[in-house]
C-alpha cells in the first residue's frame, strides 16, 4: 500500500529544469550555425572591401576575371580572358579572390 502511494504522487520539479533542454537547444544552435555563419559574414565583407586593381577574382556567376578599376560607387571593371573583355560588376557580385598566377 505504501508503495502505491509513492508512485502516485509526482517527482517535484523546478521549473528552471524543464526550460533546461530548450536553453540547451538555443546554445547549440548558436555556437554551431549563428556563430559560423557571423565569422563567414566579416570575412568576406573584409575580403570586398580589400579589392585592389590587379587581383583575379571571381564572381557569384561564375565569371573569373582581374581587376581593371574600382569605382567610388562599389562598381569594378574586370578584364576577362581569352579576349580581354571589361565587364562591369558590382562589388558584392566578387564571391573570391583568386590567388595570382606563376608563370614559368
Amino acid at each position: 500500500m505504501v508503495l502505491t502511494f509513492l508512485l502516485q504522487q509526482p517527482a517535484p520539479s523546478s521549473p528552471v529544469m524543464g526550460f533546461l533542454p530548450i536553453i540547451l537547444i538555443f546554445a547549440i544552435f548558436y555556437f554551431l550555425l549563428f556563430l559560423p555563419m557571423q565569422r563567414q559574414k566579416k570575412q568576406q565583407k573584409k575580403m570586398l572591401s580589400e579589392l585592389q586593381n590587379g587581383q583575379r577574382v571571381v564572381t557569384n556567376g561564375g565569371v573569373v576575371g582581374t581587376i581593371v578599376a574600382v569605382n567610388d560607387d562599389d562598381t569594378l571593371f574586370l578584364r576577362v580572358k581569352p579576349d580581354n573583355v571589361k565587364i562591369q560588376v558590382t562589388r558584392s557580385a566578387v564571391a573570391g579572390v583568386l590567388p595570382e598566377e606563376t608563370k614559368k
